[in-house]
């Protein structure tokens, strides 16, 4: 048998076209048709798998099914590779098409910009995507379920009462309200994800709140939920210390102290500190509790977890150095153009 015949060179003509032919599939259909010309049913690597047993030296038989395995799975990961830039394209396309033109020229006035919590929230989604979470959203108008009884709060919690939470007029007394946090989002992607779950999930709440300097009755939230097997509360501290620095720069650092929450056990609030050393409480975390995950439809004894929240309009006040919360909502320009 000549060199230029043996199945090792047979085997290398043929990766070599199926490169060539899959890198220049221009869609999923093509490179799905071309795939199958070269690892399907009639392809030469099948003929060539098939022909094995003629070839009579034992070291030149396992050498030649050698390397038909390795140029079968070099276009297996062509095709992934190939279907990932097809599907990606795609997508920056649609969403060209779907783009729409918002500017309005209106002579010299100044264009508008982002709110300052809107700058925040949009931060945080790039600082918690780019650490691998993905982005979850649900109802503002919540049930009793999600928003107190999956989350382990009993029937007799303050929360759950109307000097501290708005009910809305819909089914049974006390059984439809304004999400006091986001946490009931939490529940809801335990029970739709397939696991494991590591989600971020930023929102507006309401609370029967008075307005002053430090509180709003309405106001945002983020919620961060990891349900994995052999979660640790040292993830926890991992993960908050990772996003500290992420968000606030490599000057920070981030602490731990004990606390309770219905919904974690333990439980524990966390503060960031600057260069400074000044300490700035910043929200709760935790274990989730195994009620909750029972809740969710998760099994305890297999899967562990942990949570952590905080205020958005917080992080937007902190960072900038806004004495009153208030002043974010006055539409004061003097106050807004200096964000």
């Amino acid at each position: 048998m000549s060199e230029a015949s043996s199945p090792a060179a047979q085997v290398a003509a043929v990766l070599k076209v199926a490169q060539d032919a899959l890198g220049a599939a221009p869609d999923v259909d093509t490179l799905r048709r071309v795939a199958n010309e070269h690892t399907g049913k009639g392809s030469v690597l099948v003929g060539l798998k098939s022909s094995l047993g003629s070839i009579t030296d034992v070291e030149a038989r396992k050498a030649a099914g050698r390397a038909i395995n390795e140029a079968t799975q070099a276009i297996d990961a062509l095709v992934a590779q190939r279907l990932s830039e097809l599907e990606r394209d795609a997508a920056s396309r649609a969403a060209a098409g779907e783009a729409m033109d918002l500017t309005e020229h209106l002579g010299r006035r100044t264009r508008g910009h982002s709110h300052i919590v809107t700058q925040a929230w949009e931060r945080l989604e790039d600082v918690f995507v780019g650490m691998g979470f993905k982005v979850a959203e649900g109802p503002e108008v919540e049930t009793d379920f999600h928003n107190f009884t999956a989350l382990n709060m009993p029937p007799n919690h303050p929360a759950r009462s109307g000097f501290d939470t708005l009910f809305v007029k819909h089914g049974a007394a006390g059984s439809t309200l304004l999400r006091t946090h986001t946490s009931p989002v939490q529940i809801r992607v335990m029970q739709e994800w397939p696991l494991p779950i590591y989600a971020v999930m930023p929102g507006r709440v309401f609370r029967r709140d008075t307005p002053d300097a430090t509180h709003m009755p309405v106001f945002h939230q983020i919620e961060g939920l990891v349900i994995d097997k052999g979660i640790t509360f040292a993830h926890l501290a991992g993960t908050i210390e990772a996003f500290t620095k992420a968000f606030f720069g490599s000057d920070f650092t981030s602490r731990l102290r004990p606390s309770f929450f219905p919904f974690t056990e333990p439980s524990a609030e966390f503060d960031v500190r600057s260069a400074s050393g000044k300490w700035v409480e910043l929200g709760g975390c935790g274990m989730v509790h195994p009620n909750v995950l029972r809740s969710g439809g998760i099994d305890p004894e297999v899967y562990t977890g942990f949570a952590f929240g905080f205020g958005i309009d917080r992080m937007a006040k902190e960072r900038h150095a806004v004495a009153d919360l208030r002043d974010m909502y006055a539409n004061d320009l003097r106050f807004v153009r200096q964000f």
